[in-house]
C-alpha cells in the first residue's frame, strides 16, 4: 500500500479473529516503530511483543481492572505489543507516542488491523507490572506509552468522521517558510539540513514471541 494512501485510510480496529498474524508480518510492524524519530537519536522505547495466551489474558486483565470493566479491552486481539519508554529522556512520551503511531500505520498497510489501547501507565506501575517488567530484563525508569491490539480484523471498521479542514476554527494549518541568515556570507539559506540515521536498536527475545 502506497505511504499517503495508508495515512488516509486507517482506522483503529474493534473486533479481531483468532487468526495470529506471521511472525513475518508481526516483525514488520515492529520494524517500522523502530524507524520512528526519537529526541536526539537516542531511542528510549521498549518495544515489547506478546503472544503468549496466558500473559495477553493477564495483560487484558489487569487493563480492564483499570478501566472498572469485566470485557477484554483488547478487543480479542491476538497479539499485544506493548510500547514503554525511559522516563531518563524528556522527550520519552514523544518518543513513545511516534512509536506507536508507526506501528498502527504499519500494520494498516500489510493488511493487519490495530487499535491503540491507553492504560499502560497505569498497568506498569502496579506491583504485578514492575515484576512483569523485571522478567523482561527492562530495569530503566520506565512509563507504560500504550498497548496496540494486532491482528486480522473481524469486521469492517466504521467510515471515519469527516476531517476538520483548514477553515475550521478549531484545526487551523499555519504555513511558515523557515529562512536563517549565515551571518558569515550574509547569505539566506531556506528549507532543512537532512541528518544521517543512526543506527536502529534491536532486540531478539523469544520469550516475548
Amino acid at each position: 500500500m502506497e505511504a499517503l494512501e495508508a495515512l488516509y485510510t486507517r482506522r483503529s480496529i474493534k473486533g479481531f479473529t483468532d487468526q495470529m498474524p506471521s511472525q513475518d508480518e508481526i516483525d514488520k510492524v515492529t520494524k517500522a516503530g523502530t524507524a520512528a524519530p526519537t529526541g536526539m537519536g537516542m531511542q528510549s522505547p521498549y518495544i515489547v511483543v506478546v503472544k503468549n495466551k496466558a500473559l495477553r489474558d493477564e495483560l487484558s486483565k489487569m487493563n480492564a481492572e483499570v478501566l472498572g470493566t469485566h470485557a477484554d479491552p483488547f478487543y480479542n486481539a491476538p497479539v499485544i505489543i506493548v510500547v514503554l519508554a525511559s522516563k531518563s529522556r524528556n522527550t520519552y512520551m514523544n518518543d513513545g507516542s511516534l512509536v506507536m503511531g508507526n506501528m498502527l500505520n504499519a500494520a494498516h498497510a500489510i493488511g493487519l488491523g490495530a487499535c491503540w489501547i491507553h492504560r499502560a501507565k497505569e498497568v506498569f506501575e502496579s506491583e504485578r507490572g514492575k515484576q512483569l517488567l523485571k522478567e523482561w530484563g527492562i530495569d530503566d525508569d520506565c512509563e507504560g506509552i500504550g498497548h496496540i491490539a494486532l491482528g486480522y480484523p473481524a469486521m469492517e471498521p466504521k467510515p471515519a468522521k469527516p476531517r476538520k479542514g483548514v477553515e475550521s476554527p478549531s484545526f487551523r494549518i499555519w504555513r511558515f517558510h523557515l529562512m536563517v541568515r549565515i551571518h558569515a556570507s550574509h547569505a539566506w539559506y531556506t528549507g532543512s539540513i537532512p541528518v544521517g540515521a543512526t543506527n536502529r536498536k534491536t532486540a531478539e527475545n523469544q520469550a516475548f514471541r
